[in-house]
């Protein structure tokens, strides 16, 4: 099957987030069990338990209102569609997305995911998150050729195909139906077997 696409033959280059980001969480990880340690040692284990507890109670109750805030939004959009009135634009970092990553963050256990969880909670630094991230993503979209995304999809599919094979006759009826009588072709027929 041939599609157009050229299939390259050269071995693919790791991208630096591949690279780098495994080990960005395993230093985020032993950074967040150190800190733990810490105030363990100084404050004791109750508290250790206390906070965590607290940020993980904290982070379900920031979600819950960012997905109820999400859901009021989405049924004032459906209405003033309804109604023939365009919907209000949205500021960047206005959203619920970094609400619920906030809440997220919270949830996880650790200091560090904490004190970041908490800091997203404040509308200005959530603002300007929502700018920075914004601003990338619309730098990352221009920058990328033209039908990536669609040629990535459809270079998977080459590659990894699925296997599956439904084995099938194919039966043309064009033309008016005509009356069946009896004979050898009328009865039933076993699928065809390879």
């Amino acid at each position: 099957m041939t599609t157009g696409v050229p299939l390259s033959t050269a071995p693919r280059r790791r991208s630096r987030a591949r690279t780098f980001l495994p080990l960005a969480v395993a230093a985020w990880l032993i950074l967040e069990i150190w800190l733990l340690s810490l105030v363990a040692g100084a404050a004791g284990g109750l508290t250790v338990a206390a906070l965590l507890a607290g940020g993980i109670v904290l982070g379900v109750v920031v979600i819950k209102r960012a997905g109820r805030r999400a859901f009021k939004n989405l049924t004032n959009t459906f209405q003033q569609a309804q109604q023939g009135q365009p919907p209000a634009p949205q500021q960047p970092g206005g959203g619920n997305g970094l609400t619920m990553l906030a809440g997220l963050l919270l949830i996880l256990p650790g200091l560090l995911s904490d004190v970041a969880g908490l800091l997203l909670l404040i509308p200005p630094v959530r603002a300007w998150a929502g700018r920075r991230l914004t601003g990338s993503l619309q730098r990352q979209m221009a920058a990328a050729p033209a039908g990536s995304f669609g040629d990535a999809f459809q270079q998977a599919r080459i590659h990894y195909p699925d296997g599956k094979v439904v084995q099938g006759e194919v039966i043309r009826e064009d033309g008016p139906q005509q009356p069946q009588r009896p004979g050898p072709d009328a009865g039933y027929r076993p699928p065809l077997a390879p």
